[in-house]
Protein backbone atom coordinates (compact mmCIF):
# COMPACT_ATOMS: atom_id res chain seq x y z
CA UNK A 1 0.00 0.00 0.00
CA UNK A 2 3.37 2.61 0.37
CA UNK A 3 4.03 1.95 -2.99
CA UNK A 4 0.75 3.74 -4.14
CA UNK A 5 1.10 5.96 -1.61
CA UNK A 6 4.39 7.21 -2.81
CA UNK A 7 3.44 6.46 -6.27
CA UNK A 8 0.10 8.79 -5.94
CA UNK A 9 2.04 11.84 -4.12
CA UNK A 10 4.77 11.48 -6.42
CA UNK A 11 1.88 11.91 -9.53
CA UNK A 12 -0.03 15.12 -7.47
CA UNK A 13 3.59 16.76 -7.16
CA UNK A 14 3.63 16.11 -11.39
CA UNK A 15 0.16 18.10 -11.98
CA UNK A 16 0.72 20.90 -9.92
CA UNK A 17 4.21 21.50 -11.82
CA UNK A 18 2.04 20.98 -15.01
CA UNK A 19 -0.22 23.53 -14.48
CA UNK A 20 2.51 25.71 -12.88
CA UNK A 21 4.50 25.62 -15.94
CA UNK A 22 1.56 25.56 -18.23
CA UNK A 23 0.39 28.78 -16.61
CA UNK A 24 3.80 30.62 -16.45
CA UNK A 25 5.91 29.61 -19.42
CA UNK A 26 3.51 31.23 -21.89
CA UNK A 27 3.58 34.84 -19.80
CA UNK A 28 7.80 34.51 -20.20
CA UNK A 29 7.41 33.74 -23.72
CA UNK A 30 4.66 36.86 -24.54
CA UNK A 31 7.14 39.25 -22.80
CA UNK A 32 9.23 38.72 -26.42
CA UNK A 33 6.03 40.31 -27.53
CA UNK A 34 4.24 42.36 -25.76
CA UNK A 35 0.85 42.57 -28.08
CA UNK A 36 0.41 39.42 -27.32
CA UNK A 37 0.13 40.10 -23.43
CA UNK A 38 -2.52 42.51 -24.44
CA UNK A 39 -4.72 40.80 -26.57
CA UNK A 40 -4.54 37.67 -23.49
CA UNK A 41 -5.42 40.89 -20.87
CA UNK A 42 -8.42 41.89 -23.30
CA UNK A 43 -10.05 38.51 -23.68
CA UNK A 44 -9.39 37.98 -19.65
CA UNK A 45 -11.27 41.30 -18.81
CA UNK A 46 -14.12 40.31 -21.78
CA UNK A 47 -14.99 36.93 -19.54
CA UNK A 48 -14.81 38.48 -16.09
CA UNK A 49 -17.06 41.38 -17.56
CA UNK A 50 -19.62 39.08 -19.11
CA UNK A 51 -19.65 37.33 -16.15
CA UNK A 52 -20.33 39.98 -14.02
CA UNK A 53 -23.27 41.01 -16.10
CA UNK A 54 -24.52 37.00 -16.14
CA UNK A 55 -24.14 37.34 -12.17
CA UNK A 56 -26.24 40.71 -11.95
CA UNK A 57 -28.71 39.39 -13.87
CA UNK A 58 -29.43 35.50 -12.34
CA UNK A 59 -31.57 35.04 -9.51
CA UNK A 60 -30.86 34.30 -5.90
CA UNK A 61 -33.91 31.99 -5.30
CA UNK A 62 -33.12 28.71 -3.66
CA UNK A 63 -35.73 25.92 -3.71
CA UNK A 64 -36.81 24.03 -0.49
CA UNK A 65 -35.09 21.18 -1.40
CA UNK A 66 -31.70 22.10 -2.04
CA UNK A 67 -31.52 24.43 1.17
CA UNK A 68 -31.44 20.58 2.69
CA UNK A 69 -28.60 19.07 3.98
CA UNK A 70 -26.68 17.65 1.04
CA UNK A 71 -26.41 20.43 -0.74
CA UNK A 72 -26.78 23.65 1.89
CA UNK A 73 -27.05 26.36 -1.07
CA UNK A 74 -27.39 29.81 -0.20
CA UNK A 75 -29.11 32.38 -2.08
CA UNK A 76 -25.26 33.77 -2.70
CA UNK A 77 -24.13 30.31 -3.87
CA UNK A 78 -27.46 30.27 -5.91
CA UNK A 79 -26.76 33.20 -7.99
CA UNK A 80 -23.11 32.25 -8.17
CA UNK A 81 -23.93 29.16 -10.04
CA UNK A 82 -26.77 31.14 -11.94
CA UNK A 83 -24.05 33.39 -13.10
CA UNK A 84 -22.02 30.83 -14.26
CA UNK A 85 -24.12 28.88 -15.87
CA UNK A 86 -25.34 31.96 -17.86
CA UNK A 87 -21.61 32.77 -18.77
CA UNK A 88 -21.52 29.49 -20.16
CA UNK A 89 -24.74 29.80 -22.79
CA UNK A 90 -23.70 32.83 -23.86
CA UNK A 91 -19.93 31.53 -24.80
CA UNK A 92 -21.51 28.41 -26.01
CA UNK A 93 -23.60 30.49 -28.41
CA UNK A 94 -20.72 32.57 -29.54
CA UNK A 95 -18.68 29.53 -30.46
CA UNK A 96 -21.16 28.19 -32.04
CA UNK A 97 -22.14 31.53 -34.19
CA UNK A 98 -18.42 31.71 -35.21
CA UNK A 99 -18.10 28.04 -36.25
CA UNK A 100 -21.75 29.14 -38.59
CA UNK A 101 -20.16 32.22 -39.61
CA UNK A 102 -16.25 31.22 -40.68
CA UNK A 103 -18.66 28.22 -42.31
CA UNK A 104 -20.48 30.47 -43.81
CA UNK A 105 -17.22 32.50 -45.18
CA UNK A 106 -15.52 29.02 -46.52
CA UNK A 107 -18.59 28.44 -48.53
CA UNK A 108 -18.88 31.95 -49.95
CA UNK A 109 -15.28 32.04 -50.80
Amino acid sequence: MDTYDILLYGSYILIAVGAVVAVFMPLIKSLDNPKSLLKTAVGIVGIVVLFFIAYSISSNEVLPKFEASPFNLTPAGSQLVGGMLITTYILALVALGSIVLTELNKAIK
